[in-house]
């Protein structure tokens, strides 16, 4: 994406995240998401972080562009079969969005708590996710060791590369989380707070625009350059032998 078209997504985020005007910023945006593909946004907003925009502040802009998309990504779901190596994949992201909404609902409650302690309740509540999070480790070691070198063998190698790296940032945030949730009762209630503060706002940000970027461009493209059905047969007999997450439903196993 050009410097231009960066600066004008920055312009908007500031309006969505000011409120301004809501419905007409939220036109604004739309129109902006329909002029951009999935990468040019994600490149885009990662150059607003690095330049000092709290991952926080995507969070309008991600969610329009997760509804914009949605219908295509059930267009992709609907022609695969229940066990196929992406359909998979893709409900195994469903669950994980599900547990990041979760996060942000004990965050904010967190946030919002004026007790001076931390309740067992949700220390429990967060050791529970921290789990479920780190046990999606199959579903990454699927795409590290199956999927993405099906993908370098014909020649896509970037967007497995940045998902790769991806995957080791979100993996520090995820021990982090666990790590708070059995550290927690040591820590003032200050501390706490700013600690969940700071993991739930990015690992909400990134696995979300992880997932996203996987489900509308990682996979899309997976199923264009592989063709043959008796290749993606011979990767699900790989995905077979490393398994499946404790969440991932029997029915796409």
């Amino acid at each position: 994406m050009n410097e231009d078209k960066t600066q004008k997504l920055a312009k908007i985020l500031e309006k969505l995240n000011n409120g301004e005007d809501s419905e007409k910023v939220k036109s604004e945006a739309k129109d902006f998401l329909a002029t951009v593909s999935p990468l040019e946004l994600s490149i885009a907003e990662q150059t607003l972080i690095e330049n000092g925009l709290e991952p926080s502040a995507l969070r309008h802009l991600c969610s329009a562009h997760m509804n914009m998309l949605e219908g295509n990504l059930g267009a992709t779901k609907d022609k695969l079969a229940l066990n196929h190596v992406i359909q998979t994949m893709i409900i195994e992201h469903d669950a994980l969005l599900n547990f990041l909404t979760e996060l942000e609902e004990i965050n904010k409650a967190v946030q919002a708590d004026k007790d001076a302690v931390i309740s067992l309740e949700i220390i429990n509540k967060l050791n529970s996710l921290a789990k479920k999070f780190l046990g999606a480790e199959p579903h990454h070691q699927r795409e590290e060791q199956v999927l993405f070198p099906a993908l370098e063998a014909v020649g896509v190698s970037g967007p497995p590369r940045i998902m790769k790296m991806e995957h080791v940032e979100l993996r520090e945030l995820k021990r982090r989380l666990r790590e708070l949730s059995e550290v927690g009762p040591d820590l003032s209630v200050q501390e706490f707070k700013e600690e969940l503060q700071l993991i739930a706002e990015n690992l909400v940000f990134k696995l979300r625009d992880h997932i996203f970027k996987e489900n509308n461009i990682l996979y899309p493209t997976a199923l264009k350059v592989i063709t043959s059905e008796e290749e993606w047969a011979t990767l699900k007999n790989e995905c077979d032998k490393i398994g499946y997450c404790e969440f991932t439903p029997s029915e796409n196993i």
